[in-house]
């Protein structure tokens, strides 16, 4: 379950999070906004292998406009999802095949984890690095299943052209 909206979970962002962490996850839920990074901060320290802490963290953070916490959670995030699904630790390496990314787990995270690279390189104004996450999300997802659509709408509003 999605602690913050109350919607069923599913690999796409990370699965459940291990016991050990859910109290200070539900805590989180409950806290006063100044007191959630901290929460979910101390989650992560808790539970480094725990996915779905990442996605919590780098959604908390770009939905209060912190790009660059909100890059790091992900990168950690990115990282641990590579270790876990024997993926390489650079991104740009990562090749088709390499690991069944429309199927549930660390792979599918780690796809969505570039997708919200993507985001954040946008919204911090690094069209360029956006545009290179975006090709390679392309690359690995060609049946566009983890909406890589919406960034390429959204480097489309920067430069005024259509996305392609």
């Amino acid at each position: 379950m999605n602690l913050f909206t109350g919607e069923a979970a599913d690999e796409l962002f990370g699965g459940e999070p291990p016991a050990t962490v859910r109290p200070l996850l539900t805590q989180a839920q409950q806290a006063p906004r100044e007191e959630i990074p901290p929460l979910l901060w101390a989650a992560q320290a808790c539970a480094p292998q725990a996915l779905s802490v990442y996605y919590l963290l780098y959604k908390c953070h770009a939905g209060r406009r912190e790009f660059t916490l909100a890059e790091k959670a992900a990168r950690l995030g990115l990282a641990e999802a590579a270790r876990q699904a024997g993926l390489p630790a650079d991104w740009r390496a990562v090749a088709p095949g390499c690991a069944d990314f429309a199927g549930t787990g660390a792979p599918r995270f780690w796809l969505f984890t570039l997708k919200a690279l993507a985001f954040i390189a946008v919204r911090s104004a690094r069209p360029d690095e956006a545009r290179a996450l975006l090709d390679q999300i392309t690359r690995l997802d060609p049946q566009a299943s983890v909406g890589g659509e919406v960034i390429a709408s959204l480097l489309a509003s920067m430069d005024g052209s259509r996305p392609g």
